[in-house]
């Protein structure tokens, strides 16, 4: 289990240190993915306007410069070849899309893989939640002092949009203000010093060498009731069947005995 540092929002030293989550902190950084998150993330903020013209696009040369036999000189088609000042260019540069695709699952182990590293390297530090009444830079700068982060890139990733803050780092050099939703694996890996909310990590994290809350009590197992027995259904006594009599038939009337 990794651990980081736990500062006030004032600035000053807590006692133990905070347990990072194991859901994102888990130890491991793989390198070739954190490569790949880079490349991806410069690839996408080109903007690939760069474009020369061709020879097509020049206007004039329409016609030969001189005929075509008798001069002693090349023969040439037009003044906008090339080779020729003024002319177009050959193989330049053209608009193009450099934008890359990178898979969501790939994107999200570096973001950790970057963290990881940042922790490991005792680069990561969690503070208490930063309330900032209004926006105030000399604020933001005392605390980034405090923390080690004067002369070094420091990146704060807050629980959530928190406006003051943002506004407050927005004019200070070498440091960024993210949410820490919003922080990709670039910008982890740019900053020198990462500064975490607590709240943004999960305000129920443990804190590694302080006093743990005791574990919930089960609620005890209700006892089960023994489900009554079915009735019986009591068994119908088969009913004769009737015979319908002859259609158009009546019975034959008995016969008298002969004396």
């Amino acid at each position: 289990m990794l651990e980081a540092p736990l500062f006030s929002a004032a600035g000053a030293r807590a006692a133990g240190a905070f347990a990072l989550p194991e859901s994102v902190f888990d130890g491991t950084v793989n390198e070739p993915v954190l490569h790949q998150a880079v490349t991806t993330y410069l690839n996408n903020q080109r903007q690939g306007t760069a474009a020369t013209k061709t020879r097509r696009m020049v206007s004039g040369g329409n016609q030969k410069p001189w005929r075509q036999k008798g001069t002693g000189r090349a023969r040439q088609g037009t003044t906008r070849a090339p080779h020729w000042r003024g002319g177009g260019v050959a193989f330049g540069p053209q608009p193009r899309d450099y934008r890359t695709a990178i898979p969501g699952k790939v994107r999200q182990l570096a973001r950790r893989s970057a963290l990881n590293a940042r922790a490991r390297e005792g680069a990561l530090l969690v503070v208490e939640d930063l309330r900032f009444e209004g926006p105030k830079t000399a604020q933001l700068a005392g605390l980034v002092t405090k923390l080690g982060g004067a002369d070094r890139k420091v990146l704060v990733l807050t629980n959530g949009v928190n406006r003051n803050v943002y506004l407050s780092g927005r004019n200070l050099e070498g440091a960024q203000v993210l949410p820490w939703t919003d922080a990709s694996a670039y910008d982890v890996l740019w900053s020198d010093l990462v500064v975490v909310e607590r709240s943004a990590l999960g305000g129920g994290a443990e804190v590694a060498a302080a006093d743990t809350a005791p574990a919930p009590k089960k609620r005890a197992a209700r006892p089960k009731t023994a489900k009554a027995a079915p009735k019986a259904k009591a068994a119908k006594a088969p009913t004769a069947k009737k015979t319908p009599a002859a259609k158009g038939k009546k019975p034959a009337a008995r016969k008298k005995e002969s004396e």
